[in-house]
């Protein structure tokens, strides 16, 4: 048994770095600058004079380090020669962005690199100008440039940098040197450009002072990283949403479990009969109906007089005191997860049936059932003892897929009844682009489906008499 989980452990150990790498690499894949998300306001939107600049830096670098965006994003990058291993320290994603994008046009970095920091000098001696001079300065535009690629785009809004200046002559004296090296200096962007390096290819090591490596290590530790809208911790949101996803999730699985496989062994023993039939009928009905118009239905009818009647609560969950204890919490808002709790289980209790029958159809017909019913055993120790026990198996693999469920939650179910859930959450962090939140409950369900897996192996060697621990019996 101890082999046999160790084994286990050790297959399922590659499979979840993989799933992390998939995660970490949708996450880069997001729109948006994390940073700038995180601090809300954007710091460089104010800004007036130099100072205000390097204080906007400083407070966009401090973000960064704070989430560990100040880093290379993994451990190697396979790029071209014409990549440098220093892009991540280029800070606003934008800017970042028209770099690389300048670089697979041109392949000179040196140049690219130059022109970049001369659009910075430029904006510095802009900042510095005189009071007299602010209604001209603000017609330069010049912070275009940082997020410009394209050769046509950069030349209209040095054109028209030219211009603001010709027609300014004090502003042409303060800025007109600095103007021209500007220039100069996206000209020998143009005119020297290597695209042969990017031809070249280079793998470049980054060690493990990276993105992937702060977040995995991080997520292995229980600290999921903090919330891009509300700047707290992803745990301290996780926690009460995966409690009212468990409550709801457990409950209908428990309900579903206990109805579903009485009934599909009784539907089973008694195949073909009006019942059997009628049983069929009635879950192939069941199963087809969506949820979330159940759920809406099941909202209108029975929660408001106006339409129906009012028996079950409402939506939400009421108000429930936070200090009480999980239990007082689950007895207290119990009137409204009902309807819920049935939303979620009937189709699993449709789906489950089914199954339950069409295992136990297919050993009930077996030679070894025939047998123990010619020993004299009783119908209920032949369908129980050596019936159930061997349809056991397809039943087993659906637990599979009870742990990411109770991890992921319903959206839809507890969008409808406004259930806290982490369906609720996750659904509300998309919509925030809220991404930590988000792939945090991603890699949740990747470790809840190994475990999901690795449980239902264990029971299935378990019940299976053929099977010790994943080998089979030679016996």
């Amino acid at each position: 048994m101890l082999n046999y989980l160790v084994k286990r452990l050790l297959l399922f150990i590659p499979t979840l770095i993989v799933a992390s790498m998939i995660a970490f690499g949708l996450s880069k894949l997001a729109e948006g600058d994390q940073v700038l998300d995180y601090l809300i306001t954007d710091p460089f939107g104010e800004i007036e004079n130099p100072t205000d600049l390097f204080n906007a830096e400083n407070t966009y670098q401090r973000a960064a380090n704070e989430l560990s965006l100040d880093r290379p994003a993994f451990y190697f990058s396979i790029t071209s020669r014409a990549y440098p291993d220093t892009l991540h320290k280029i800070g606003l994603a934008n800017r970042r962005n028209t770099v690389e994008k300048l670089i697979s046009q041109y392949g000179n970095w040196p140049q690219i690199e130059t022109y970049y920091n001369n659009i910075r000098s430029l904006e510095l001696e802009i900042l510095s100008l005189p009071d007299s001079l602010d209604a001209a300065k603000v017609k330069i535009p010049l912070r275009d440039l940082y997020i410009s690629y394209r050769h046509e785009t950069i030349n209209n809004r040095i054109d028209e940098i030219r211009s603001v200046l010709s027609e300014n002559k004090a502003l042409s004296k303060w800025l007109n040197t600095d103007f021209d090296v500007l220039k100069n200096k996206y000209g020998d962007v143009f005119n020297q450009a290597t695209p042969r390096k990017l031809l070249m290819p280079s793998i470049q090591w980054h060690g493990f002072r990276n993105q992937y490596h702060a977040w995995i290590g991080s997520f292995v530790r229980g600290d999921f990283g903090i919330s891009i809208f509300e700047r707290r911790p992803v745990a301290d949101k996780l926690a009460p949403a995966l409690f009212w996803t468990m409550v709801l999730n457990l409950g209908a699985i428990f309900i579903a479990f206990l109805i579903s496989i009485p009934l599909g062994v009784y539907s089973a023993a008694r195949s073909g009969s009006q019942f059997d039939k009628a049983t069929s009928l009635g879950l192939f009905m069941l199963y087809s109906l969506p949820a979330f118009w159940i759920g809406t239905m099941l909202l209108i009818f029975f929660t408001t007089k106006e339409y129906g009647m009012d028996i079950f609560q409402g939506i939400g969950l009421g108000e429930i005191p936070m200090s009480a204890p999980w239990w007082k919490q689950i007895w207290l808002a119990m009137p409204h997860l009902l309807l819920p709790i049935a939303c979620i289980a009937y189709p699993a209790l449709a789906f489950l049936t089914r199954q339950v029958r069409g295992g136990m159809v297919d050993v009930l017909g077996q030679e070894y059932i025939k047998t123990a019913r010619a020993k004299g055993l009783s119908e209920k120790t032949v369908i129980w003892k050596h019936g159930f026990r061997n349809a056991l198996s397809p039943i087993i693999t659906l637990l599979a897929s009870v742990f990411p469920a109770a991890i992921a939650g319903s959206i839809t179910i507890e969008f409808i009844f406004n259930i806290p859930g982490m369906g609720w959450l996750t659904l509300n962090a998309i919509l925030q682009k809220d991404w930590p939140v988000v792939f945090a409950v991603l890699m949740l369900g990747s470790v809840l489906t190994i475990v999901g897996i690795l449980v239902s192996d264990i029971l299935y060697a378990m019940t299976n008499p053929r099977v010790r621990f994943g080998e089979a019996s030679t016996k």
